[in-house]
């Protein structure tokens, strides 16, 4: 069985601080749903408004329509995996699957047979005698989200839980979680400052920054078409360049940047004389190379080149002391430009989106 959860204008203050400010939002029954954000940008506390440990200050936390204020964690529809797991170093795999069945008083015969399940659908059937610490640290992970999925919980909370393993675990990881999430079918909440988790598994992300949730969406629109500055130099790699919009018409939009007219996409509706900053992609920057161009033509001095393996990230010297990052494919017949040189790069306007001047993300 699964839940939707509701955010309705939920507001978390501590004091004069205001962890979250008017969040409100659904998160569909089924769903993987992620926040995402920097430290102290209010996401774990979402989660535990969510989970019970502390009611919003200002409106409503709704699981399956039910209004959860005053309503405890051990009371509510929801199971939550720790960053440390917490699991019990003395007790064997099968144990710490069924322990929240032996505290609800499950027979022990059907504490066992509920453990075996969760073995098998977590693939470690062969693994239930021995001690949690004789596992590697993702299969530690699955265990932990088996004695979660035990009590039979409508959503399930996830705080950070592939934060302390290596990059190749978290990688793997995020494929077994999301397989486990679609086999069993419920509420996934997963809380993640890690961009990458957030884009592979979610079926959509609410990107969060100051106890403001900035934009809702599925992951390719999340970084092909940010609603805010702060998502755009947030999530992923982006060249901001600063300017006056001098033209608005078709869905597209110019500024007067330091390098010259440059056009992009103007999802937000921006006007004549609004102040505006334009993003592009490293990915979507090309070398000119003598082609000529007549729009959104960038050229400046080559100041690093860092070879990638598959890519080589060129940077060109920027308009302040961000410099312009640019991806260029290694296929040994693209002439490079050398350090010190100056360079054309030019880009599609489809590729570029326009946004009002906000907060931006910090380095």
């Amino acid at each position: 069985m699964s839940a939707d959860v509701e955010l309705d204008h939920v507001t978390i203050r501590f004091g004069d601080f205001t962890a979250v400010n008017d969040a409100n939002l659904r998160i569909e029954e089924g769903e993987f749903f992620s926040f995402l954000g920097p430290s102290g940008c209010g996401k774990t506390t979402i989660l535990r408004a969510v989970s019970g440990f502390l009611d919003p200050s200002e409106g409503e936390v709704r699981i399956g329509g039910k209004n959860m204020w005053g309503i405890g964690p051990n009371k509510r529809p929801t199971a939550l995996i720790f960053q440390n797991l917490a699991l019990f170093p003395l007790m064997s795999v099968a144990d710490n699957i069924a322990f929240g069945l032996e505290v609800r008083g499950v027979s022990k015969f059907e504490r066992r047979k509920r453990a075996d399940e969760l073995l098998s659908l977590i693939a470690l059937s062969d693994q239930g005698e021995k001690l949690v610490t004789a596992l590697s640290g993702g299969q530690r992970q699955r265990v932990a989200i088996a004695r979660a999925l035990a009590v039979e919980p409508e959503v399930l909370l996830l705080d950070e839980p592939l934060s302390a393993l290596d990059l190749k675990l978290r990688q793997h990881m995020r494929t077994e979680l999301r397989a486990i999430q679609q086999r069993v079918g419920i509420t996934f909440i997963y809380i993640t400052h890690d961009q990458g988790e957030a884009l592979t598994m979610s079926d959509r992300v609410a990107v969060m920054s100051a106890g403001v949730v900035q934009q809702i969406d599925n992951g390719t629109t999340i970084y092909n078409d940010p609603a805010t500055a702060f998502v755009a130099s947030f999530v992923g790699e982006n060249n901001p360049f600063s300017g006056k919009v001098t033209k608005a018409d078709n869905g597209f939009a110019v500024i007067d940047s330091k390098f010259g007219p440059l056009r992009g996409r103007n999802n937000q509706g921006l006007k004549e004389g609004d102040d505006a900053i334009l993003f592009i992609r490293p990915e979507a920057l090309v070398l000119a190379n003598g082609k000529a161009q007549s729009e959104n033509v960038v050229e400046a001095a080559v100041v690093n080149e860092e070879f990638e393996g598959q890519f080589v990230k060129i940077y060109l010297k920027g308009e302040g002391p961000k410099d312009i990052g640019l991806s260029v494919i290694n296929d040994a017949s693209t002439e490079l430009p050398e350090e010190g040189q100056t360079t054309r790069i030019v880009f599609d306007p489809d590729r570029a989106v326009v946004l009002p001047v906000g907060e931006m993300a910090d380095e």
